[in-house]
């Protein structure tokens, strides 16, 4: 499914567009009610398409190579390493042995609050492997550990809802990406291109993080290693790049934009209504858009990802979940807490550099990696 295309000749696709020197658009100092005034830089590139480049597709392109399922598994079980020693070390001293009583739930209750699985969470855990545990009659602990895990892949399964993209040919779909800074957002953003050209579609990426020293030119990169254009300014309003990114995409026949915007804290109210209004832009261009609604999550930070979902999700409506550096945390359990707190889907999971270490979440490859029999 994720095999690799041949590339196209970089002249064939223009690695950036600045948009800056030919456009008088600036929302910059704007009041965020305001309406937005399409620039001139893109109705002139509207009106004249045949001065855009854009990509040609091969007559004949190779079919994908099909990854194998027991390669990306045996990553996402190297990527929770430090999850799972954590979680396997605490939960070796439940489960060795003994009579299964109030005391031994005690200490399954800790375990499961120490691995930042929330108070929620193993409530409803701790209340499923009792239910378990009595209609099956189980008397022994080292019983109890197939009634967690199947318990865990009960609770995450709600969060297993991949994205589905539209048929080909239709209006570009919008993929507007949140987060705060240090997250992995952008580089999330390269990965998901790379995806999404393996599925053969065209994509574009709207450098809207005009706020973060050198994110512009970070996402350039990414568009230069993947082949995709990328609509820029070198100073600007995010919503003004956006806006311009999807009036290029609609111009090209883009299958698909992915949109960038600048990081900021929940707590920045300011900032969150700086992109409450990068989604009303997009809307002047094309009222369904943004269609998806992806916030970035690092896993590192535990259970502060719940106040951070909770306020995105609060200022946006989003769609889908990104949780990224799963391999450098023993916080893993963190997305039990969210489906117990704000079930919103995962879309994708990260758990390593590579270009291919980003892949859609399914909740019993992720329960059976971090608890293995």
């Amino acid at each position: 499914m994720f095999g690799l295309f041949k590339r196209k000749k970089k002249a064939d696709i223009p690695e950036t567009v600045d948009t800056t020197q030919d456009s008088d658009v600036s929302i910059e100092n704007t009041p965020v009610q305001d309406d937005f005034v399409q620039s001139e830089s893109v109705a002139e590139e509207i009106k004249q398409p045949e001065s855009v480049a854009v990509a040609e597709t091969p007559e004949s392109e190779p079919e994908p190579e099909p990854v194998k399922k027991s390669g990306w598994f045996s990553r996402l079980k190297q990527g929770l390493t430090k999850s799972r020693d954590k979680l396997g070390k605490s939960l070796a001293t439940v489960f060795g042995g003994g009579q299964i009583d109030e005391d031994l739930y005690e200490e399954l209750e800790t375990v499961l609050l120490t691995s930042d699985m929330g108070v929620e969470a193993t409530e409803r855990l701790l209340a499923d492997v009792r239910k378990r545990v009595s209609l099956k009659g189980l008397k022994d602990a080292s019983e109890l550990k197939q009634a967690l895990k199947e318990a865990l892949r009960e609770l995450l399964q709600p969060l297993e809802e991949p994205l589905m993209l539209p048929e080909k040919g239709g209006e570009p779909f919008v993929i507007m990406m949140a987060g705060v800074n240090g997250a992995g957002k952008t580089t999330s953003i390269g990965k998901l291109a790379k995806l999404y050209q393996s599925e053969n579609r065209t994509v574009l990426l709207a450098a809207g993080d005009t706020f973060r020293a050198a994110a512009r030119e970070q996402l350039i990169e990414w568009g230069k290693r993947n082949d995709v254009a990328v609509i820029s300014q070198e100073k600007g309003d995010s919503a003004a790049v956006c806006f311009d990114a999807l009036e290029a995409a609609k111009a090209r026949k883009t299958d698909i934009v992915l949109a960038d915007t600048a990081g900021r804290l929940p707590t920045q109210l300011h900032l969150m209504e700086e992109i409450k209004k990068v989604k009303r832009v997009l809307q002047k261009s094309m009222p369904a858009a943004p269609h998806e609604i992806l916030l970035v999550l690092d896993a590192n930070i535990g259970q502060n990802a719940i106040n951070q979902v909770i306020a995105f999700d609060d200022a946006l409506g989003l769609t889908g979940l990104v949780l990224t550096k799963l391999d450098g945390t023993a916080k893993g359990g963190v997305i039990a807490a969210l489906a117990a707190r704000r079930p919103i889907p995962v879309r994708y999971i990260g758990v390593g550099e590579s270009i291919d270490d980003l892949r859609p979440f399914r909740a019993k490859e992720f329960v059976d990696a971090l608890l293995p029999d």
